[in-house]
């Protein structure tokens, strides 16, 4: 069991955050330890390839250590949407003895390959290529399916502040992942390990990843702050080739047209996603989307100048 020492008075400090640099570092842990058979077939057999060639020699040594992934690559930052260009510019801005010292942690006991011994001669050289990797990795590995994950990850934030709305501050952590729970003193991590960590006089932030699968993962020890990963609700989703139609009965009851704009909001979407994934007009998705907000079927959250709809628990119990 891992024990992370957690109060009340550290609940009302909990905050979420959505991380590209997460998304990165999960997901290439899902191509390299086996544990991405959850993957959609078509992303792994598109991303491999870009991820086993030369062109990411470095981003792979550093992320492929035995005995961890370095801290430095995932900084918590105090946005709840942190952007790539700021993570990245927090990646770069590592301290090269700090750097040195995680990526040989990483390799602790085993011969490093030569990209990853580069960062114990020169890493503020090596900082810079593996940098450049790593937006080159997103760009061709992450960016085609970021709306979806940003999407998960919108409804799993607006799912926990219902729960906390409605159940209090307490459900916030509860039924977050089922390897977790709290017993009002301490985060208890299902594990064949047994540590004690405490949050240091950090806030905890919770960060729904969704490369990150069935894991939870920790970050106990960074000195920039203390954080778990964890699958948004529905991360399965993302991973759709094609959105599910409407069942007959569901058809039936709400008419073939609105059944499908319904069952295609599975993760949120815009009028404009759902008028391109249904091939409506736009006048005509937003029209669907309007009666069945009125209906109570979904609701509609705007997060800057973007407009979402999503299903209200009617419209999940319906669909």
């Amino acid at each position: 069991m891992i024990e992370i020492e957690f109060g009340a008075a550290d609940l009302v400090d909990v905050r979420f955050a959505h991380s590209p640099m997460a998304e990165v570092v999960t997901s290439t842990m899902a191509l390299t330890r086996r544990t991405g058979h959850w993957l959609h077939a078509a992303w792994r057999e598109r991303t491999l390839p870009l991820f086993t060639g030369p062109e990411l020699a470095v981003l792979r040594a550093v992320v492929s250590g035995p005995c961890y992934i370095p801290d430095f690559l995932t900084p918590v930052l105090p946005a709840a949407r942190p952007g790539l260009d700021d993570e990245l510019a927090a990646v770069a801005a590592t301290p090269p003895d700090r750097v040195a010292a995680e990526v040989a942690a990483a390799w602790a006991g085993h011969a490093p390959p030569p990209e990853a011994a580069r960062f114990l001669t020169d890493p503020a050289a090596a900082l810079v290529t593996l940098v450049a990797q790593v937006r080159h990795y997103f760009d061709r590995a992450i960016a085609p399916v970021w709306p979806r994950l940003r999407a998960a990850v919108e409804a799993e934030l607006a799912h926990r502040a219902r729960l906390a709305a409605d159940h209090g501050p307490r459900a916030l952590v509860a039924g977050l992942h089922p390897q977790l729970d709290w017993d009002g003193s301490a985060l208890l991590l299902a594990s064949a390990k047994s540590r004690q960590w405490t949050l240091d006089g950090h806030r905890l932030a919770l960060l729904p990843t969704g490369f990150a699968g069935p894991t939870l993962h920790t970050m106990t020890e960074a000195v920039h702050g203390r954080a778990l990963w964890y699958a948004p609700r529905g991360y399965g989703s993302i991973w759709d080739a094609e959105v599910p139609g409407p069942s007959q009965a569901l058809a039936a009851l709400l008419g073939p047209t609105r059944a499908a704009v319904l069952s295609a909001l599975a993760v949120p979407a815009s009028t404009g996603e759902i008028a391109t994934t249904l091939g409506l007009a736009p006048a005509t998705a937003s029209h669907h989307l309007t009666t069945l907000r009125d209906a109570g079927l979904v609701t509609a959250e705007r997060t800057g100048r973007r407009l979402s709809y999503r299903r209200t628990p009617v419209g999940e119990q319906l669909t």
